[in-house]
């Protein structure tokens, strides 16, 4: 038995901020891990080579310089997704080098193997070798998400996909079905049809990303629909089979979706299958995840979980912050005991999209009377210097007395550009301070302004002239 104050399940961005926190407050601490390389699905399947494929299918595409230029850009012939995953595979390994070298600078004992629990303190490891047994202190589960895989659904990671799988596929087919209108469906949705294959989106409901406010899903639809992407939405998928030419998708309505590829995107659940949670006294909610309080604890006190592993928000961002302050909370350390109020949405579809606090639908359920700012992409100098004349950045506010309720943006840098606004959000400050702030020129940035005085012309009734 070897004996450790903090086990930590997974190495993805949670187990990994979280272990390195205990070790630099002195604490004796092991990550497990089953998957060959470390970093989680945050570094392997899913956010970092997505973003690389989405960063890839631009620059080849060409789609940026099209509203520059006027040039219609065709997909060079013959390429194959991996002509696009080798820059991938040298950025991958560089974040999986870092994480490495962080546990080993925190002097974090890095196992490889299968962990199982055996009781509430004890954790049995499987490795190539022999069945090591880890005693803690503390437990920390960060062993992440998977894609849910149904079994009426034909998956063969040759023509049915799931988001781990298709970054695999070996080539890129003319035509893919996306069923699945969230994140992941509409990242992928964008970034095939960028790079110039007929996409057919299906969503039971009647609009993509509906957590986000509407006029920003709304306007990702008309952006999507506008490169070529066909939606089938309030259409719940029928039969789904493998055909000669690829897959066949039979709608409720009568329609049917024939393509080379499909990608089933409708939903994710924890990856807890091996852990044996029950031997600790555990268990999971309907939705495959496990439950926490607010410092990430477990029903078992000294079991914390945190990351893709309790479900929303389901973000590396996040599951980072969320890592730490369970450590903190199982220590007693004073360093962070809780996560910001204010969380960002990033959702890196083409054009991306991030947001930050309330939104118009959640002002009128809670009879929260607000107003709009907004300021668009083709009123700013440097929006039309990168091409994209499409974008938008909306300020929500308080009528009464101008404090800043949300910030949504879709367009080009808008993961960037939202971390000013959620600064502002976090501090309780109103949208004078936008008017206030000297902006470099020209930039994105300058749109705050812009924003904040079309919501003081719409608050007063006429629109503010500002040069």
């Amino acid at each position: 038995m070897r004996q450790y104050d903090l086990v930590v399940i997974g190495s993805g961005p949670a187990g990994e901020k979280g272990a390195a926190q205990a070790a630099y407050f002195g604490k004796k601490v092991a990550v497990v891990e089953y998957a060959t390389q470390v970093g989680g699905a945050s570094i392997n399947t899913g956010t970092l080579p997505s973003k690389i494929l989405r960063e890839s299918a631009l620059y080849f595409s060409g789609l940026k310089q099209r509203g520059l230029y006027g040039i219609d850009y065709s997909l060079r012939e013959g390429l194959t997704v991996a002509n696009f995953m080798h820059r991938k595979d040298v950025l991958v390994e560089r974040e999986r080098a870092k994480v490495r070298e962080n546990l080993a600078a925190h002097q974090v004992d890095l196992i490889a193997g299968a962990a199982s629990f055996e009781d509430r303190t004890t954790v049995a490891v499987r490795t190539d070798k022999e069945v090591l047994h880890l005693g803690g202190k503390a437990i920390l589960i960060a062993t992440g998400s998977c894609p849910h895989r149904p079994a009426e659904i034909p998956f063969d990671d040759r023509a049915v996909f799931d988001s781990d799988s298709i970054l695999r596929m070996d080539q890129i087919p003319r035509s893919l079905a996306v069923v699945g209108g969230g994140v992941i469906g509409c990242e992928y949705a964008s970034i095939f049809t960028a790079l110039g294959v007929e996409v057919s989106l299906v969503d039971g409901r009647d609009r993509v990303l509906p957590f986000l406010d509407r006029e920003l899903s709304e306007r990702l639809r008309e952006r999507l629909s506008g490169l070529g992407v066909r939606f089938h939405l309030g259409e719940r998928m029928g039969p789904i089979t493998r055909t000669q030419q690829g897959v066949r998708i039979e709608l409720p309505s009568g329609q049917v979706i024939e393509t080379e590829a499909a990608l089933f995107a409708a939903g994710r659940r924890g990856a807890v299958d091996r852990l044996c949670l029950e031997r600790a006294g555990l268990a999971v909610n309907p939705r495959g995840y496990i439950e926490v309080n607010k410092s990430y604890q477990t029903a078992v006190p000294s079991i914390y979980a945190a990351g893709d592993v309790i479900g929303f928000p389901a973000l590396a961002s996040t599951s980072m912050e969320q890592g730490r302050v369970a450590v903190c909370h199982a220590f007693g350390f004073s360093y962070k005991q809780r996560l910001a109020s204010m969380l960002p949405m990033g959702v890196y579809t083409i054009p991306e999209i991030s947001a930050v606090g309330e939104t118009e639908e959640s002002c009128k359920e809670k009879g929260i009377s607000y107003e709009v700012g907004r300021a668009r992409y083709s009123n700013n100098a440097r929006g039309m210097i990168t091409g994209d004349s499409a974008g938008l950045l909306k300020l929500l506010f308080r009528r009464e007395d101008r404090q800043l309720l949300g910030v949504h943006i879709i367009g080009e840098s808008a993961t960037e550009l939202v971390h000013l606004g959620m600064m502002v959000l976090e501090s309780g400050g109103t949208i004078d301070l936008f008017i206030d702030f000297v902006f470099n020129y020209p930039t994105l940035s300058e749109m705050y302004k812009y924003a904040a005085y079309d919501g003081l012309g719409n608050l007063s009734g006429h629109k503010l002239r500002q040069g």
